[in-house]
């Protein structure tokens, strides 16, 4: 059989190869084809016919259909996928079936036998040429016996973590005693704090006013010494220090003795505000009630460590919760921040971990839109294991009170460092809602939330928070390690929240140096009591 083509494509003719001669006109009538890519398309398809005959031939010799050379063999794995069809498993059943048994708590119990690593493990296998129902059995073994072992690790760790954040270091507690100390026998650490003639911008709005509750001298100085740094004019500045009636007189001497002008620094002890010492104390009463609830419910550290059903990160929290600060006065007292300064009008709050890196006089400068509470929300951010919390991480959703009233996905926000619009507050019932809902969680028996004061102020601020640029509120470098020296050198504020506080020896070292760089360690309290930079 001949064929031939006419030279404009218009005309193939089949001459049959008996001498009889039949032709076949085909006409094209449409000029919109292309007549010689129609041709050139009928040859390649007549080549990809012939691809395809030869790929299937040696598909069909080839013996190993598991490494799949073929465009055809590759066509027959992934054939029944696109089809829908299941492809079979080739993981014997039996392993299955004893790898989802349930794991009983002695399981592994006695045994001296079970493989350490993957290593023993292989050579075990390769030795004893085991069928797929003995792998399956030393593998389980082998698996159960290390999540025990590293269940057992993280509690420990979690426990010792506990210890190191809630105790206080040595060099501090010297530092304290050797304040005291030179407090009693030296007039110039009982100063009066402010000077007589600074005493009107205590409550003079034309000033910037800042307020720092703590007990821990040595945190304290950094807070006053960094801010006043960093300030374009520090002499604008005034920093109210609240601290307890143990810590006045260390704090008072201290800052006697290293002042931080032209800043002004007022310390007022708990018991000296008048608001504190007149009647029934909402938050005394609340904490005395918390302290009671807390200890007939948690039962120690050891209790804690020894349930061995809830998880490592279940412990973890409780024992967390066995925290001093979250039965501290210091970290309730910012629900009373419009009482303790009945005339100040705008104030900002900052926690003792924190250390300021601008100038924060702008602050003033930012429009709240009515809002009580200037904070940086915890959803959003680059950082998503520090920047990824909601409501549903501090409020338990499983309680009908919780769930009717709040949504679990409504972003959450820091305390540590906040912007009050102590007038606006003044108007609202927040701290009036603070404390109704402290009360319902323990009539709960703390099941609303477990522990801190963030989430019954994210109930009593809900709908009077305006959210702040986070270059005002780095927060995580107490409890990760992942932030860079680069990164929290650029931030506002950078915070220490968490339990690796700088100056504890389990503080990340490759941040400590942010907070270290505002302490001056020739000062003969800090060698006297041996606290060093690293």
């Amino acid at each position: 059989m001949q064929l031939h083509i006419s030279p404009s494509l218009r005309h193939v003719t089949v001459h049959p190869g008996k001498g009889v001669r039949e032709f076949i006109k085909v006409k094209v009538g449409s000029r919109r084809v292309s007549y010689r890519m129609l041709f050139y398309s009928l040859l390649f398809f007549a080549f990809l016919l012939r691809f395809v005959f030869v790929l299937s031939t040696v598909d069909s010799i080839d013996g190993d259909r598991s490494k799949c050379p073929t465009i055809g063999c590759l066509g027959k794995r992934v054939g029944p996928r696109i089809l829908g069809r299941r492809v079979e498993s080739n993981v014997p059943e039996v392993i299955y079936q004893i790898l989802d048994k349930p794991v009983s708590k002695d399981e592994v119990q006695g045994k001296t036998d079970i493989p350490q690593t993957l290593e023993e493990f292989m050579a075990e296998m390769k030795k004893s040429r085991s069928d797929a129902k003995t792998f399956a059995l030393r593998l389980r073994e082998m698996v159960v016996l290390l999540e025990q072992r590293t269940r057992t690790a993280k509690i420990q760790e979690y426990l010792y973590r506990h210890v190191a954040s809630s105790s206080i270091p040595k060099q501090l507690h010297c530092l304290a005693l050797k304040l005291a100390n030179e407090h009693s026998n030296n007039a110039a650490a009982r100063l009066q704090l402010p000077s007589a003639e600074l005493v009107p911008a205590l409550v003079d709005n034309s000033y910037f006013h800042f307020v720092l509750a703590s007990d821990n001298v040595l945190a304290a100085s950094v807070v006053a010494t960094s801010l006043a740094k960093n300030a374009l004019h520090p002499e604008k500045f005034v920093l109210h220090i609240i601290t307890d009636r143990k810590t006045y007189s260390p704090m008072q001497a201290w800052f006697s003795l290293h002042p931080v002008t032209p800043a002004i620094i007022e310390v007022k002890a708990l018991h000296q505000f008048d608001w504190l010492s007149k009647g029934k104390v909402p938050v005394l009463e609340a904490m005395e009630k918390d302290q009671r609830v807390r200890s007939q419910f948690r039962g120690g550290s050891s209790a804690i460590v020894a349930n061995n059903t809830e998880k490592p990160q279940v412990i973890a929290a409780k024992l967390q919760a066995l925290s001093p600060k979250y039965n501290s006065l210091m970290n309730h007292i910012r629900i009373h921040l419009p009482e303790l300064f009945p005339s100040v009008n705008k104030i900002v709050f900052l926690d003792d971990d924190i250390v300021i890196q601008t100038d924060l006089s702008p602050l003033w400068d930012i429009d709240m839109n009515g809002k009580v509470n200037g904070a940086v929300e915890t959803c959003r951010g680059e950082d998503s294991f520090v920047m990824s919390k909601r409501f549903k991480s501090y409020l338990n959703f499983s309680h009908p009170l919780i769930a009717k009233n709040f949504d679990p996905k409504e972003c959450a926000w820091a305390y540590g460092m906040n912007i009050f619009d102590l007038e606006a507050w003044r108007k609202t019932n927040i701290s009036l809602t603070y404390y109704h809902w402290l009360d319902e969680n323990l009539k709960s028996d703390l099941s609303l939330w477990q522990l801190g004061t963030l989430p019954p102020g994210l109930i009593a601020f809900h709908g009077h928070v305006h959210v702040i640029d986070p270059f005002w509120h780095m927060l995580g470098l107490g409890y990760q390690d992942n932030t860079t020296l680069a990164d929290a050198e650029t931030a506002g504020v950078i915070h220490f929240n968490g339990r690796a506080k700088p100056w504890l020896d389990i503080a990340f070292p490759q941040l400590r140096p942010l907070w270290t760089k505002y302490i001056d360690f020739s000062d003969k309290f800090i060698k006297g009591c041996h606290i060093r930079a690293s």
